[in-house]
């Protein structure tokens, strides 16, 4: 374990593919003019190639860095045995915000700890807006894609504070700038919950249920698991607000405002709809809105209802990006919550429609500038925490994200991607997803163990933390508070 602060992060520990031949962004074909002279075992320093009894094959195809290679076997070759080409598998996966590099360099970190140092865009997507927009600026002339200052910032402090009330509520502080969002039982496995959670138990943060109640199977992770109450009320039960140190209200959801949550019947499994208290096959439906809540009084009434249950429990409020999104944050601190989560368009896995992530709520780049200039002028900023959600989905995203206004940022689709899903946007069907993360199907939920699952997403944090300490010690910062709403730390290509 590295101590660090008084905490002990987890051991980084290299965690392959569960698959047998991984998708990289390269493919070498071996001829058999190939005299196995060992000349590609001795350069690659990727361990692409391995001699087996007497022959040279090509065992990690995904590991090649293609024409980034300092010594490229192709043409090192003696005999020209070896050809390099893109793999056809890699350019058909993913999307224009999650493209085939970000995909892959993602897994790239979740099976070594570590960004990759050559070969893949690991910064940004190819979105064309967005983060994809922003860059970080270490000084006159130095942006972020600048590979000659290495400065790792070994020492910059990560954690968060998360109750700034002064209140009796639980004195929480996060020890990473991030915590898992909410994924429910029913629209993703248990098995990839227990991964989430049991990956921010090791990193020290927490990590949401979502809407779908409290399965028993999460119970050991008590201290860091945030219970979720949705417009649905699925699962809601006292003890279980009464047992963890953070409740999340959802009133509404930025990938999918004004439509509320819909799981449908295929995924409704006798676990499942004992859970929700429902009828197995039945498809679920949760409102847009609380019908008890129009006012920020009907609203103080809610977070009241949970400090009477559990009075030492944090209370975060989840809310989407309207054009007054600053007055609902300001309203959410004047009726008692802790922490101010918004939910930005860009968020939601494949299950969210796309109409809706498009076209309804605001991006969150746009929305927690203007939440944290009013809760500055109001006078308040310093006394609630500000969580951004919605597409972030690299420790880059996450300083660009801090850097315009939020304390800390709320992780979710970033977690499946390293358990290897594809985003092939499959996951509201009941068996649709073959990866067996977002599925209630009991012979696909194998396909992925806890242990594999939690150390995976543990390697990605990891290496996102190098991330943000490199950042940091460029900026010359010691502390992620350091660079909350230093917004002069960024420009926009657009405008630059």
């Amino acid at each position: 374990m590295n101590r660090d602060g008084g905490f002990e992060f987890p051991l980084v520990k290299r965690t392959p593919s569960r698959f047998r031949n991984p998708i990289g962004k390269y493919r070498l074909n071996r001829s058999t003019a190939c005299i196995a002279c060992g000349k590609c075992v001795e350069i690659c320093p990727y361990g692409v190639h391995s001699m087996v009894k007497g022959k040279v094959v090509v065992r990690n195809h995904y590991l090649c860095v293609g024409e980034d290679c300092p010594n490229p076997c192709h043409e090192a070759c003696p005999v020209k045995a070896l050809a390099l080409r893109r793999n056809p598998d890699f350019a058909v996966m993913g999307d224009f915000r999650w493209p085939p590099d970000l995909i892959v360099s993602t897994w790239r970190m979740a099976e070594f700890g570590q960004a990759p140092d050559k070969g893949l865009e690991y910064r940004i997507g190819e979105s064309g807006g967005g983060f994809d927009k922003l860059r970080i600026v270490f000084g006159p002339g130095k942006a972020e894609d600048d590979s000659g200052d290495k400065h790792e910032g070994a020492k910059a402090d990560l954690g968060v504070k998360l109750n700034r009330r002064g209140d009796n509520a639980h004195r929480i502080r996060i020890e990473v700038p991030f915590y898992g969002g909410g994924m429910s039982y029913g629209s993703v496995s248990i098995n990839t919950m227990l991964s989430r959670v049991k990956a921010a138990t090791a990193l020290g943060t927490f990590c949401c249920t979502g809407e779908g109640g409290y399965p028993d199977e999460l119970k050991p992770y008590d201290e860091h698991v945030i219970t979720q109450v949705a417009t649905g009320l699925f699962g809601v039960r006292e003890e279980t607000i009464q047992r963890v140190k953070i409740v999340e209200f959802k009133y509404a959801q930025g990938a999918k405002p004004g439509l509320g949550g819909h799981l449908l019947g295929d995924k409704v499994t006798p676990g499942v709809a004992r859970m929700r208290e429902a009828v197995v096959g039945y498809p679920l439906f949760s409102p847009f809105p609380f019908h008890s809540v129009y006012s920020v009084e009907d609203h103080k009434k809610h977070v009241d209802w949970i400090k009477a249950i559990n009075p030492k429990a944090l209370v975060s409020v989840k809310v989407s990006t309207p054009t007054d999104v600053d007055m609902v944050a300001v309203g959410s601190y004047y009726a008692g919550a802790h922490i101010i989560h918004l939910d930005g368009s860009y968020g939601g896995t494949g299950a969210a429609p796309d109409i809706a992530k498009k076209n309804i709520a605001m991006p969150i780049e746009y929305a927690v500038p203007k939440v944290h200039r009013f809760l500055t002028e109001e006078g308040v900023r310093d006394k609630i925490t500000v969580v951004a959600s919605g597409g972030i989905r690299t420790p880059h995203d996450v300083a660009k994200i801090i850097a315009l206004g939020a304390d800390a940022v709320c992780i979710g689709t970033a977690d499946l991607v390293a358990l290897e899903c594809i985003r092939c946007h499959n996951c509201e069907s009941g068996r649709g997803c073959a990866r067996g993360i977002a599925t209630t199907d009991p012979e696909l939920m194998d396909l992925v163990s806890l242990d594999w699952g939690a150390q995976r997403i543990v390697n990605m944090y990891s290496a996102w933390c190098k991330e943000l300490r490199r950042i940091l010690g460029r900026l010359g910062m010691k502390s992620i508070r350091e660079l909350v709403g230093k917004r002069e730390c960024l420009i926009h290509l657009d405008y630059n």
